[in-house]
């Protein structure tokens, strides 16, 4: 098991699930969070500054109220199922993006791949001395490669060409 994979997608997945439980606790309504935290700033002042306890009372039950006005709980619980889905479905996602790259097929090593592109080029048929002028390998290199490919089966010979295997 792929440990950092497996990290990523729980945190991709639980933090969905908590963005999406508060937007339900809140039905939305940011706007009326902001309110809320302006409001809270201003009940701090109002306590630092020295006011009234009248005052300070009162601000304080203005504050509840609209807490209770922006906030539904009731609903956030009713939600929670659709929060928790939304949470599966994010960190799945996360899951087959990280793991698309570790279920294709290896590609080849660069020179390999400086090979194949040759071959297309030329229509899938080329011989050692146009691998040798087209490509920075040295002639060593270019032996080593075609030995691999060839013993892969992704080329063929035939007298001095190469031709793409099938």
């Amino acid at each position: 098991m792929n440990v950092p994979r497996t990290a990523v997608t729980l945190i991709a997945g639980l933090s969905a699930a908590l963005i999406a439980y508060s937007a339900f606790y809140v039905r939305g309504d940011t706007g009326g969070v902001m309110q809320y935290l302006r409001e809270r700033g201003d009940v701090r002042d109002l306590t630092a500054s020295g006011a009234g306890a009248a005052q300070v009372a009162e601000a304080h039950r203005h504050l509840a109220a609209l807490g209770a006005r922006v906030a539904d709980p009731d609903f956030a619980l009713r939600m929670l199922p659709a929060a928790l889905l939304l949470g599966l479905l994010v960190a799945w996602l996360v899951w087959r993006a990280f793991g698309s790259r570790v279920e294709r097929p290896a590609r080849g090593d660069v020179q390999e791949r400086m090979v194949l592109r040759l071959a297309y080029r030329k229509g899938g048929r080329f011989t050692f001395e146009d691998l040798r002028a087209a490509s920075p390998l040295s002639d060593e290199q270019v032996q080593a490669v075609t030995r691999r490919m060839l013993d892969a089966g992704r080329l063929t010979r035939e007298g001095d060409t190469f031709r793409l295997g099938r």
